[in-house]
């Protein structure tokens, strides 16, 4: 395979509901990363787009043509994926993979979602799709749900007693929303401390309201380049040089390993063999904190802290900036927000800013020289990682 860069990145502020359309979203993150990449439109050679409800929040299926249209990429071929909050992890994992091949020299990837502008209710409903409908949703599990119940488990599996898990869950967010503070694309930019959070309403047992990421709207593009042709776009090229994806059934088939994710360690385990490091290695992660206790979980599911000991990595400092590995510095999907389909694009754009040292001084990783990026779509459905290394 050949080596794929990242030349440029794009990414419009993740906020409340946008006036904006998905196609002009996407156009104002597209336009950003062709221009730092010193492209034109014209050069791009194919699209690979997440976008999970477009359907359902503007009637629009089919948002990647219109999309590659209305950048100038005319002609060229557009490809939807839809893998709930993972959507557009696997178009940049796609990308990856046809430029590694050789088919394509330069390719723009990323996502767009609406889905603030859905309203809380519709888009609960219709996110909840991605879990299994025949079984789950009538259940009663939507995400909230789900997550609450794999507090419990994770609760009874490392004999923590919940209020000790609640506190432990509450440093998460505190840190979240530390650094969101400073990220001025982020959509919650706020200081909360541990008390406002263990005095907030509750949502499901035991996940209280700052435990959980808001719905957003916004987008993210990434341009990927083959080796020759990054050496002559940028002199700060960032190399994906691991990926990694792996999928799960419904939670009854999970239920022998939650509160572990299978397809997490799977998937996070092909991206560290194809780059050749180990979780050690790994400066900063941008990983998948929908909610609280999705951070404990995904930390040690990348390797990064023993099981059941995550939630004291993070009251050490373990987890910040300084500490054994930088978890989130862009503030995560808790204070940054969580677009749906563009979420993964948005962890590539924040790694990328990362290793070429261009983020705000408060929250740099000064030498930060390897990242990684781990996306989860619905229930453990889908695992997306990546590996990333500075190319200078």
């Amino acid at each position: 395979m050949r080596k794929v860069a990242v030349v440029g990145v794009g990414e419009t502020k993740f906020s409340a509901a946008q006036e904006k359309t998905s196609v002009e979203l996407f156009a104002e993150a597209a336009m950003e990363a062709i221009t730092e990449s010193n492209l034109k439109p014209k050069d791009v050679q194919a699209l690979f787009l997440g976008n999970v409800l477009g359907d359902f929040s503007e009637g629009q299926g089919m948002v990647q043509v219109f999309a590659a249209e209305n950048i100038g990429c005319r002609n060229i071929p557009a490809n939807r994926y839809e893998g709930a909050c993972a959507s557009a992890s696997m178009a940049v994992r796609d990308a990856f993979m046809w430029v590694a091949s050789g088919f394509y020299d330069i390719v723009l990837a990323g996502g767009v979602e609406r889905a603030a502008a859905m309203g809380t209710a519709l888009a609960t409903r219709t996110f909840a799709m991605s879990s299994d409908s025949r079984y789950e949703f009538p259940s009663g599990i939507t995400f909230p749900a789900l997550f609450a119940m794999l507090a419990h488990l994770y609760a009874a599996r490392y004999g923590i007693p919940i209020d000790k898990l609640k506190e432990q869950m509450a440093t998460v967010s505190v840190q979240s929303y530390h650094y969101g503070m400073f990220n001025p694309k982020a959509h919650l930019r706020k200081e909360v401390d541990v008390e406002a959070i263990l005095k907030s309403f509750m949502v499901s047992t035991p996940l209280q309201l700052h435990d959980c990421c808001p719905f957003s709207d916004g987008a993210a593009a990434l341009i990927l380049a083959s080796e020759r042709a990054a050496k002559k776009l940028t002199n700060r090229p960032v190399y994906i040089t691991g990926v990694g994806q792996a999928s799960s059934g419904p939670l009854a088939n999970q239920q022998d390993y939650l509160p572990r994710l299978q397809a997490r360690e799977i998937s996070s385990q092909q991206a560290y063999n194809m780059a050749g490091v180990k979780p050690k290695d790994i400066d900063v992660c941008e990983l998948h904190d929908c909610f609280s206790i999705a951070s404990l979980i995904a930390a040690e599911g990348l390797g990064f802290f023993e099981y059941g000991k995550s939630g004291e990595a993070w009251m050490k400092g373990e987890a910040a900036i300084g500490g054994k590995v930088a978890i989130n510095p862009s503030g995560g999907l808790k204070s940054k927000g969580h677009p749906i389909g563009a979420t993964g694009a948005g962890q590539v754009y924040e790694i990328t800013k990362q290793l070429r040292g261009e983020v705000e001084p408060e929250r740099q990783v000064d030498g930060a020289k390897i990242g990684m990026t781990d996306t989860l779509g619905g229930d453990g459905g889908t695992l997306v990682n990546m590996v990333l290394r500075c190319g200078w």
